[in-house]
């Protein structure tokens, strides 16, 4: 499991934006997308600044606190992505010039 330290701020332009910190400490701010709920688990899509492919994590709010954590199984990948597929339509991601990437975020590679 990676340790992903998020922590959640504005921008000028009000959007949501959550700093990952990852293992290695690199940083990765990334636009918040939306939080949504799949068989009693909540999970967050994440768009990293300056890329395109969207970032799922597991989800969880305890006050103040936020944890996230990497979808461990590929059969729980697949079933979070057709739910955000469906919730979040592509075009909601299309800016006319590129169509955005949906995959998980692993930092170890």
């Amino acid at each position: 499991m990676a340790d992903i330290k998020p922590i959640l701020e504005e921008n000028e332009e009000q959007d949501e934006i959550i700093t990952l910190t990852l293992d290695d400490g690199e940083e990765v701010k990334c636009n918040i997308l939306g939080i949504f709920e799949v068989e009693e688990k909540e999970y967050i899509a994440l768009l990293p600044l300056e890329e395109d492919e969207v970032l799922i994590y597991s989800y969880k709010e305890n006050g103040e606190e936020i944890s996230l954590e990497n979808i461990e199984t590929d059969e729980e990948f697949d079933m979070v992505s057709e739910v955000f597929y469906s919730m979040f339509d592509e075009e909601d991601f299309d800016n006319g010039e590129e169509e955005y990437e949906y995959e998980e975020y692993d930092e170890e590679e």
